[in-house]
């Protein structure tokens, strides 16, 4: 679909930022539409932000669209979306059936450019906290089941790829153990809080791509959603020297877009070898 391809050493990658509403099919339909924009514009690799199918008026709402692993309309879309466009696709998050009836997975999936999918990884930090000196207040073990702690990195055409979610972004162990895996390229689909956004999405995002010599990838939530729920939106993608390389400036659907070089990180990670000077392991 695109006419402006990067040269094969470079990587052209989207952070798909959503201000996502409280049923699936608008969400979908705004999904593809910026998913194709981002294919229109030479990305290869999109993220979509957590819970970019729903973010409810209530937390349970998302118990009454979860889909069982490989089938359902979610999964569907997404897999026709990436073969149509060319894209490979990082969404998070799918709610996944679980066990327990009254919880579900929070699925981050991948698809390839041909809409086979080829990684899942379940959230393993719940976001379950009151905020400092303000009433607001999440529990989300309430209707999520966390995914095990094993850390998720697979191959792809720009490099190794490690997977995480939001609030995994506050455990930098689960970031040196994906980068001890190889991972080159970090995504963080995430709906942050407009507070927590503020006080430290900037800080957190450089940190774990500084930390680790890594791409971060991390679309947000934007605006006010069914539940009154603000999200910080500022989505980002950070090179893995820690500069911005593209941020979103609203709280509207956007896409943001940058070109990684794909010979950067293992150029970092051997002239600046902090990854292999560690002595706490």
């Amino acid at each position: 679909m695109s006419a402006d391809r990067p040269t094969p050493e470079i990587a052209r990658v989207a952070a798909i930022q959503m201000n996502s509403l409280g049923e699936v099919d608008p969400n979908l339909a705004r999904a593809h539409d910026l998913l194709r924009d981002a294919a229109r514009r030479g990305a290869r690799l999109a993220v979509l932000p957590e819970n970019f199918a729903l973010m409810g008026a209530h937390e349970t709402d998302k118990l009454r669209v979860a889909e069982t692993d490989g089938d359902g309309p979610i999964q569907d879309f997404l897999a026709r979306t990436a073969a149509e466009t060319g894209l490979w696709i990082a969404a998070g998050t799918i709610p996944i059936a679980s066990p327990e009836a009254d919880r579900v997975y929070p699925a981050l999936c991948v698809y390839d450019d041909t809409g086979a999918r080829v990684a899942r990884y379940d959230k393993i930090h719940l976001f379950d906290v009151g905020l400092p000196d303000s009433a607001e207040a999440y529990r989300e073990s309430a209707t999520f089941m966390p995914g095990s702690n094993a850390p998720t990195v697979i191959d792809s055409p720009f490099g190794r790829i490690g997977l995480s979610i939001c609030y995994d972004l506050r455990f930098p162990e689960l970031y040196r153990q994906l980068a001890a895996q190889g991972a080159e390229i970090i995504v963080a689909p995430s709906a942050f809080t407009y507070t927590t956004g503020t006080a430290h999405w900037h800080i957190l995002v450089r940190a774990r791509a500084v930390e680790n010599l890594a791409t971060v990838i991390a679309p947000n939530q934007a605006g006010h959603h069914a539940s009154g729920r603000r999200t910080y939106g500022h989505s980002l993608i950070c090179g893995p020297w820690g500069q911005v390389q593209a941020e979103a400036r609203s709280e509207a659907n956007e896409v943001v877009i940058a070109d990684i070089d794909r010979t950067r990180a293992a150029q970092l990670r051997e002239g600046f070898p902090c990854l292999t000077h560690r002595r706490l392991d």
